[in-house]
């Protein structure tokens, strides 16, 4: 990770205002860090405030003194890497790799209340979702689809000279009810009986007519 830099902006994203330091004993191979083997945790190493600083180029644990904000260790925080491990345990106690000009060590942590470790792994976590979006920003060419989808070719469901439809008309014969237009608008009838026949009821003969007035 880089060295942070005196013109970076710097920025809080977390506070514990009471953290615990512990030694803990070297890991045993192929096991995970149990907090219960770090002997007496009511009597820690150091206790103090731990603060999650984010800058320009990246993120840092620090361990400070409560009151004169003296550091007491330092740990950069480098998702590809990181240097914080649960126990197995418990949910307030974690293993941190700290750092001193080159040198690495392995310190025990652990918070008052729950909710405190809670809050510290939550901001690791945004924090860690904000690098890799970072690291990986979307392709705009392929990961955006375009506003401005092209349309196909249109159809044309137009008649042409000559064509014709036909029309079928429910509830009657097959033979009786196509018409054919034409694109002339003329049309020519296919029935084969008498239009009142086709339409199934007699055509009802003319009224009589009036008299003659003189």
């Amino acid at each position: 990770m880089e060295e942070f830099r005196d013109d970076d902006i710097e920025s809080v994203l977390y506070i514990g205002r009471e953290v615990s330091v512990y030694k803990i004993p070297p890991l045993k191979k192929n096991e995970g860090h149990r907090a219960q083997e770090w002997g007496d945790l009511g009597s820690p190493l150091w206790k103090g405030r731990l603060r999650i600083i984010e800058r320009s180029s990246g993120a840092m644990i620090q361990f400070e003194d409560a009151t004169t904000g003296d550091l007491f260790a330092k740990a950069d925080y480098d998702p590809a890497k990181p240097c914080v491990e649960a126990v197995l345990d418990s949910s307030r106690y974690f293993v941190v790799r700290v750092e001193d000009n080159g040198k690495r060590a392995y310190i025990g942590m652990g918070f008052l209340e729950r909710t405190d470790s809670f809050d510290f792994n939550v901001t690791l976590q945004d924090y860690t979702k904000r690098w890799k979006a970072r690291m990986n920003p979307p392709d705009a060419a392929t990961d955006s689809p375009s506003p401005h989808v092209p349309a196909g070719p249109k159809k044309d469901y137009s008649l042409k000279e000559g064509q014709t439809f036909s029309i079928s008309i429910p509830g009657r014969a097959k033979a009786n009810n196509i018409t054919s237009t034409n694109l002339l608008g003329s049309s020519t009838s296919t029935n084969s009986t008498s239009l009142g026949g086709g339409l199934g009821f007699p055509l009802l003969p003319p009224p009589p007519s009036a008299p003659k007035k003189w």
